[in-house]
């Protein structure tokens, strides 16, 4: 079984025991609260138990537990998880899930006696938590102590050992890449061989320099592992790279379902321009260097690019009068939601570029593969300080602005960028 799927199905177990242990957390809090208060199930008068609220939170917790945890990133990276990041985050879970169930739930109940509402917020703290974290403890240490499919490593020492990697790959696949070159290679190799790793779906480490050590860029997951650093990770927090991914869900779907009647004015208005579909699909490289189609509305001619690919200029006659006004604006743009919506894209991230166009910025720019550890963006700190790239330097410019937007990847950040590309939208300064 392959690191991936271990993966889901360890995620898949935490689940279910999440969803099982925020019932029996839920069931007896609803217990705790009828015998200490003598109250009955289906009858209010002075006791904290609403004849309201006894079906619907049965529904209702678990959901709520569920998107708790996902925030929170416990379900991030369920293999090998260390025993002080779940309690914590366990911890922590619980201290949230128990406040948003008493302000929810508890808080308009009934009551003569102010103090329960204190004993019943402190019972359901203590019940989340020690519900919730000894199945979880329990999954973690059988995963620890009988888990012998252990991770697949393999350390390549030089460029000439791609090929077997590759080989081996297939017949059964790895799930970690570590780069240890005993001799000095240039840094152009190193890139070209890691743009070749990030299609396999691997881990990609590399053994550091003193230097690297030295200026703190070598990681240690454990004290008996070896120096490395993840070239595939990035430095956004579990719990950010999730805030991140459901505010990409939420609001992409809120933006399809708000804007269906400006879809449906600029389908006819695109209909209406010229002949030739509505959409624009177009090949796009994106996260783990994989492609995908990006989906735009059509602003040019039919066969408007059939041999070589082109970029777009001023004046291009390419262009529609109505494509040139939705550049301007970027109402373009706008069905790329479906491919955030789908995971393909993210609402900030790099802009995803054409294979065609790639090659040419690696030949300059080799370490362009250093974008491949994120989904691509709708919008980032690159297209907003270079505009539209119509010539090879402003790639490589919107580049290096996206490579520090990675580097510093927060949800602070995303919050700037998306007010600057508002600003960059109402303005007109697309094309």
């Amino acid at each position: 079984m392959t690191f991936w799927n271990r993966r889901k199905k360890q995620q898949l177990l935490y689940i279910l025991v999440d969803i099982f242990s925020s019932l029996l957390v839920w069931g007896s809090f609803l217990i705790f609260r009828w015998l200490v208060y003598d109250g009955r199930v289906f009858s209010v008068d002075s006791v904290l138990i609403p004849m309201f609220n006894f079906y619907t939170p049965l529904i209702a917790y678990p959901i709520g537990c569920l998107i708790i945890y996902y925030l929170s990133g416990y379900y991030l990276r369920p293999l090998r998880k260390p025993y002080l990041r779940e309690l914590r985050r366990t911890f922590i879970s619980a201290l949230i899930i128990s406040f948003g169930a008493f302000f929810i739930f508890i808080i308009d109940d009934p009551v003569t006696q102010y103090e329960r509402y204190i004993t019943s917020l402190i019972v359901l703290f203590v019940l989340q938590f020690i519900g919730s974290y000894i199945p979880r403890l329990l999954v973690t240490y059988i995963s620890h102590k009988f888990d012998h499919d252990e991770p697949r490593v393999y350390t390549i020492h030089s460029m000439n050992e791609v090929e077997q990697f590759e080989q081996a790959h297939q017949l059964e696949p790895y799930d970690e890449v570590i780069l240890d070159f005993k001799s000095k290679s240039k840094e152009n190799d190193i890139y070209t061989l890691i743009n070749r790793l990030y299609p396999c779906n691997v881990e990609i480490s590399v053994v550091p320099s003193l230097y690297d050590m030295l200026t703190g860029a070598a990681m240690i997951d454990d004290v008996s592992d070896q120096p490395l650093i993840r070239i595939s990770e990035h430095k956004m927090s579990d719990t950010g790279l999730c805030i991140k991914r459901a505010f990409d869900v939420v609001v992409s779907a809120m933006m399809l379902i708000l804007l269906s009647p400006l879809y449906l004015i600029l389908s006819l208005l695109v209909w209406y321009s010229s002949k030739g579909p509505v959409f624009y699909k177009q090949e796009r490289i994106g996260l783990h260097g994989l492609p995908f189609n990006i989906i735009k509305f059509r602003t040019m001619c039919v066969h408007a690019e059939e041999a070589t690919p082109q970029l777009s200029a001023d004046d291009d006659p390419r262009i529609t009068k109505v494509g040139k006004w939705m550049r301007k604006y970027r109402l373009d743009e706008l069905p790329q939601f479906w491919n955030i919506l789908r995971g393909e894209m993210s609402i900030v991230g790099p802009r995803p570029e054409r294979r065609y166009f790639i090659n040419q910025i690696e030949e300059k720019a080799p370490y362009y593969c250093m974008i491949y550890k994120i989904r691509p963006g709708l919008t980032s700190w690159g297209p907003i300080k270079v505009g539209y790239t119509d010539t090879l330097d402003k790639m490589i410019r919107r580049l290096n602005y996206d490579i520090v937007y990675i580097e510093n990847m927060s949800i602070r950040l995303d919050i700037k960028i998306m007010f600057h590309t508002i600003g960059v939208i109402f303005n007109g300064k697309g094309k």
